[in-house]
This record gives structure tokens, C-alpha cells and sequence, in this order.
């Protein structure tokens, strides 16, 4: 079998033609699929949304949401988009100025020393209200039911983490119709989504300070996200577009093919772990689904309720780590002098970098690779989104499935 194929639905064999649209989580990375986005608008001329159900995780939040509330004018949602993205700044996004980092390190080193007495611990390392005051000024939440009111929308889901259950939540709303659900540690929520349940699905730990609802506090949404395509296929999705932040080489501490020469730092580690975080999920899930496939076509009454779903996921085609190290010195002095002190260095330190560089330099190369990886399927693209037959259904970068 190829590399990276599994044809385990012939051609258009039970698969509808509802799609859905998975973001997941990458930080800075998130221009990617910016760039993805830009490719498919260019490849549909004229074309209304592509995508009526749409699952935002953390960064992949933003875009998912900028995507629904102007769903009745797509191609305007992609040109704001890329608009923000291509003319980004780390100060848009957090407070890394030298006073601030200065003040931050203060608060922590008084909190360490003190034993938390004069101050309390932080809330995290970062200072995010920019990116809450950018996103309260350019996302406008009640186009979201115009959206759904007019037909170009079905549902949006925006994925966060309680840390009072320790559930993966989904919270979404769209169609009359559209019921929530409960599985062990992963919930459907139907409310009326607001600025809090995107901040709170950014809430990365550490990084940046949880957010409450409804009398809990949440954070990240890929933190317990074990089925991350779920909240999608819950929606009513039959085929799933993921775009990933993420090559198949560009995962772990060390560069390719270099053997450690000693133990990782913990900036190292931190970026593994947020690497670890927003995609290995997301992996296994696409093969897990894959299975199910299998499963629906040579014995669909064996588990109850299976349906078929298509999926096709476009992920980087370079190792963003790379990219990320040609553009470190655009960060602030203060953001590189922090990831000096955390030995964020190397491979591993550009992989943490990779997820803080909201900077024009780096976001701009981001969206021009993921507008020629997009393209280079643009053949299976348009037929995946527009209902075709399905020749191949699954596609996964470095992932063989036997028999």
C-alpha cells in the first residue's frame, strides 16, 4: 500500500457530501493554514462556503470563527484573514515588551520567593489581552446567526478543556436542530457563542491564563481532545478537511538525523510538548476513523451507528522548525532573551519559537507554503469538496496502514 493512502471507501460508497472544516491548535503556526484556505478560496471563484460545519481548537479557533460569522461572504472572510495574518506582530497577540517581561519576572521571582504571601502566582507567563482586544474589534458575533439564518452555515464547534471535569467541551451553536451529546470526558455544549468560549479555547497552559465559564475555568481545547474530529462528525459532517500545522519530520527535539549530545532543555521540552499537544491527536484520530471506515464497509451491522466518513488532511510539506530559525531574530529582544534563558536553542528551541513567532516575516512564509501545498492537491481538493467520487479517502503524511 502507498505511503500515506488508505482506499478504504470506493468511489463515493455511503459518503455524503456534508463537510467539515478541522482547525486544530498551533499557535503562530495557525498562518499555515491561512495559506491553505487562500489556495481553496482561489481554486472556488464565486463559489459560497465550502464548509458548512466548521471545529476550531486553539489558534485554529480564530480562523474558524472569522470563517463562520462572515460564512454568507467566504472569499471576504479569507482576504481578512490573510490580511491579519501577513501583517502580524507578537504585540498584537501579547505583552512582550521589556517593562512587561520586566514586571512578569518580578511578579514570578516575588510569588517564588514569598511562598506565594506577598503575591500570588501569575495567572501565566504571558499577558494576552491584545489578542482580546484584536479579536473583540474584528469578530463580529452576531453575523454567526446571519450566517446560519441564510443557509451558508450549519454549525460551528469551538473546543476548550475544563479543569473542574477535565472534559474536552465543544461548545457550538448553528442550525434549530442540532442536539448536544455526552461521551466519556468529551461533551457537546449548544450556547451562544461569545469572545470568551475563542479566549478560552487559546487558554494554552502556562502560556496564557484560563478563562471562566459558566462558573468553571477552561484552557486550551487540545489538552483532552483524545477524538478531535468527533465534535465534526457529531455536527453532521461526512467529509473532513484537516489541515495540520505540522511535517511529518518536524517533531522531534533534535534535528533529523543528529544524535543528542545531551539532555534536553526545558524550552526543548516545552516546545515538544506543545507540538505533542495540538497534533499527535489528531494523527491517531484519522486512523482511528480510517478503521471505523473498514469497519462500515465489510460489516456495518458489527457496531451500531457507524457511518462512513471521508477525510483528507494538508499539512506543511517543510519542517516549520527550519523555517522558524531563519526568522527568530524578528521577535522581540525581550521574547529571545526569554527563550535564551529557557535553552530554547536548536531544533527543539526553534520548534517553541515556531509557536510564538506571530511576526510578518514568519507568518508570511507560512501562508505561501500552505497556498502551494494546497495547491499541488488541487485537483483531489475540488473533488473532495465539491462531492465527487472518492477514489482515495484518506490522506496522512508518513502514515502506512497495513491490512
Amino acid at each position: 500500500m502507498p505511503v500515506g493512502v488508505l482506499p478504504s471507501l470506493g468511489p463515493g460508497q455511503g459518503v455524503g457530501n456534508t463537510v467539515g472544516l478541522v482547525l486544530p491548535g498551533g499557535g503562530a503556526r495557525a498562518a499555515y493554514q491561512v495559506g491553505v484556505l487562500r489556495a481553496i478560496a482561489g481554486m472556488l471563484p464565486g463559489a459560497h462556503n465550502p464548509f458548512p460545519i466548521i471545529v476550531g481548537t486553539s489558534a485554529g479557533a480564530v480562523a474558524a470563527t472569522v470563517l463562520a460569522t462572515e460564512a454568507c461572504h467566504w472569499h471576504r472572510a479569507v482576504d481578512s484573514l490573510e490580511r491579519v495574518w501577513r501583517n502580524f506582530h507578537v504585540d498584537q497577540v501579547l505583552r512582550a515588551d521589556a517593562l512587561s517581561m520586566l514586571r512578569s519576572g518580578a511578579h514570578w521571582a516575588t510569588s517564588l520567593v514569598s511562598g506565594g504571601m506577598l503575591l500570588p502566582p501569575p495567572a501565566a507567563i504571558f499577558d494576552n489581552s491584545p489578542l482580546r482586544s484584536l479579536l473583540e474589534r474584528n469578530i463580529h458575533w452576531d453575523h454567526l446567526h446571519t450566517s446560519v439564518r441564510r443557509g451558508a452555515l450549519k454549525a460551528l464547534a469551538l473546543c476548550a478543556t475544563s479543569y473542574t471535569s477535565a472534559a474536552s467541551v465543544a461548545f457550538f451553536d448553528g442550525e434549530p436542530g442540532l442536539a448536544g451529546w455526552e461521551r466519556h470526558q468529551r461533551i457537546g455544549r449548544r450556547e451562544r457563542l461569545t469572545l470568551d468560549h475563542l479566549m478560552a479555547s487559546m487558554g494554552v497552559p502556562f502560556l496564557f491564563p484560563p478563562v471562566m465559564l459558566d462558573g468553571e475555568y477552561y484552557g486550551d481545547g487540545a489538552q483532552r481532545q483524545l477524538w478531535p474530529l468527533s465534535p465534526a462528525i457529531h455536527l453532521g459532517a461526512d467529509r473532513l478537511l484537516i489541515i495540520g500545522v505540522r511535517s511529518e519530520q518536524g517533531a522531534g527535539v533534535n534535528d533529523r538525523g543528529r544524535a543528542a549530545a545531551e539532555s534536553p532543555t526545558m524550552g526543548q521540552l516545552f516546545g515538544y510538548m506543545l507540538d505533542t499537544l495540538f497534533m499527535d491527536q489528531i494523527y491517531a484520530n484519522v486512523e482511528h476513523v480510517a478503521r471505523l471506515n473498514q469497519v462500515a464497509e465489510v460489516a456495518p451491522a458489527a457496531v451500531p451507528g457507524v457511518h462512513k466518513v471521508a477525510t483528507l488532511m494538508i499539512a506543511p510539506s517543510q519542517d516549520l522548525r527550519e523555517i522558524a530559525a531563519r526568522h527568530v531574530r524578528s521577535l522581540p529582544r525581550s521574547l529571545r532573551a526569554l527563550l535564551r534563558v529557557m535553552g530554547a536553542r536548536g531544533a527543539g528551541g526553534a520548534q517553541l519559537a515556531s509557536y510564538l513567532l506571530f511576526e510578518a516575516t514568519f507568518t508570511r512564509e507560512l501562508i505561501a507554503l500552505g497556498a502551494r501545498d494546497a495547491r499541488r492537491q488541487a485537483d483531489e481538493l475540488i473533488e473532495f469538496l465539491g462531492g465527487g467520487q472518492l477514489a482515495r479517502t484518506i490522506k496522512l503524511p508518513a502514515l502506512t496502514l497495513g491490512g
